[in-house]
């Protein structure tokens, strides 16, 4: 009886102490929540726009009580800078943990997830150097170039069985079209288009883990429901990562075995494997395959998403449209040839349209969220160890504070440089030492790709409506209806072949 009456003491000493401490600390404001599952209930889809609803009463940083986990939301340019910048970017370098991510991502080891440390200092050296450096784009530049063809001569086909005008669903060529490009990148082999069971297996592996990914699992904050995996979340994580481990172990070792082939001569796989030779616990398989991994899950969904983005908003604008088709005419056509990658540096307006794109429909509406590795104080408040940081670049991007007309689509905003001034202002690739490290190679295939599609193809709205920009389900932010659209070749398609 003493021991129990003990023990009830010093847990009633805890409790009042903790309550005691919280008091004392100046936290984010807070909206009512409920115990044991505090904020969960007010998360409604689409995430992005709830949280920037909750922030017009809250203020631009307030926090959040995810069932076990305490959360902040920032969604101002200015806060965002100082969570993200100086001595705050370190402590907000950590990842949060996640359940999918520890069987998929290898215990969170994968550099887009892993924590802060010696270990992703490791892989972010790689990605640096050898994946995203110059010289190896410049390397995979046919690759980029070759998949961009495939892509017209499968429209162009179309138009040519509907005399030359057609309805295009969007969605599938553009989901394919980078797939095989990150693909025939790291491993020599395209996936899409091509009518066998591994490229079918391999197609529905990806989606299924887009369709578990993100921060929505309720047993991620309760992990009492963990325990117990009621609605078999960890069962189907298991089971993904297991088919991904399987499948990526037999790329390596196919690699391993063919190096001297042609098709697998420049791939990254084989590119690590040569340093495997004389680094090898720098560079072991399950290093590899994870940096496979995130080039498959950072590489070619989000790309995808983003060109649907921006060929639905150019539908709804015909004149911006017609605008980039003049610059390509004027920089590319006159010549009689197709765009290549070299001529994206020139197509200024072009690379307006994606800018604008990327603010209005970024395809991380969240980004990626950091955690805190200690108690700081940022923007006036106490912040403690172990909170997640979400950044609303969604809401950022559309604050009308920073930017004239927000919710307008208006390329020209980027004509000027004086956007740049205010850092934290524009981030669809993040900010600060977690920024994305494949940012390069994203705005290559963008620019590439959407260029080829506007100079080669006359397009229209499907029906004389406006497109439907609503926003779907996802951890990339999709719309939530396929884009269909009407289009017919081009002259510059009579005078070249692809």
């Amino acid at each position: 009886m003493f021991n129990l009456l003990s023990f009830a003491l010093v847990l009633v000493l805890f409790v009042a102490a903790a309550y005691l401490i919280r008091a004392k600390q100046n936290l984010p404001p807070s909206p009512v929540g409920f115990p044991v599952i505090g904020h969960l209930h007010l998360l409604k889809d689409p995430v992005h726009r709830c949280l920037r609803d909750r922030s017009q009463s809250l203020g631009p940083v307030f926090s959040l009580r995810l069932g076990s986990c305490r959360a902040v939301v920032v969604t101002s340019a200015s806060a965002a800078e100082e969570f993200l910048s100086h001595e705050n970017d370190v402590v907000f370098a950590n990842r949060p943990i996640t359940t999918m991510y520890a069987y998929v991502l290898y215990s969170n080891t994968g550099v887009s997830v892993a924590p802060y440390g010696d270990h992703w200092r490791h892989l972010r050296r790689i990605c640096t150097t050898e994946i995203f450096s110059a010289a190896r784009l410049r390397e995979s530049f046919e690759i980029r170039r070759d998949e961009v063809r495939s892509m017209l001569q499968t429209i162009h086909a179309a138009t040519l069985r509907g005399n030359n005008s057609v309805r295009v669903e969007l969605r599938p060529l553009l989901s394919g079209f980078t797939l095989n490009v990150i693909m025939r990148m790291v491993a020599g082999k395209r996936y899409y288009g091509e009518d066998n069971a591994e490229a079918k297996a391999v197609s529905e592996l990806i989606s299924e883990t887009f369709e578990l990914g993100g921060f929505t699992y309720v047993g991620g904050f309760l992990p009492i429901l963990k325990l117990f995996d009621f609605d078999g979340y960890v069962k189907k994580s298991k089971k993904i990562g297991s088919k991904l481990d399987k499948f990526l172990q037999e790329l390596v070792d196919e690699h391993r075995g063919n190096r001297g082939k042609t098709e697998f001569k420049n791939t990254m796989i084989t590119h690590l494997l040569t340093l495997q030779e004389s680094q090898p616990e720098s560079y072991t398989d399950q290093i590899i395959k994870g940096l496979v991994l995130v080039m498959l899950f950072a590489g070619s969904d989000t790309t995808s998403v983003t060109l649907e983005w921006a060929m639905a908003n150019l539908l709804n604008h015909p004149d911006v449209l017609m605008k980039v088709k003049t610059e390509l005419n004027n920089l590319v056509s006159r010549e009689r040839r197709l765009m290549e990658e070299s001529d994206t540096s020139t197509c200024t307006y072009l690379d307006n349209v994606i800018s604008e794109t990327l603010r209005l429909c970024p395809a991380a509406p969240l980004l990626v969220p950091h955690a805190s590795s200690g108690d700081c104080k940022v923007a006036g408040y106490d912040i403690p160890r172990g909170t997640w940081l979400f950044i609303n670049a969604w809401a950022i991007q559309r604050d009308p504070k920073m930017w004239d007309e927000p919710e307008v689509f208006k390329p020209e905003r980027f004509d000027s440089e004086g956007w740049k001034t205010q850092h934290g202002k524009f981030l669809p690739f993040g900010m600060g030492r977690r920024a994305c490290p494949g940012m390069g190679l994203a705005q290559l295939i963008l620019s590439l790709a959407l260029g080829s599609l506007i100079q080669c193809f006359d397009w229209e709205r499907d029906e004389d409506v406006a497109v439907d920009m609503s926003e779907g389900k996802g951890l990339t932010m999709p719309k939530a209806l396929s884009l269909v659209a009407k289009c017919k070749s081009s002259s510059i398609l009579d005078n070249v072949v692809i």
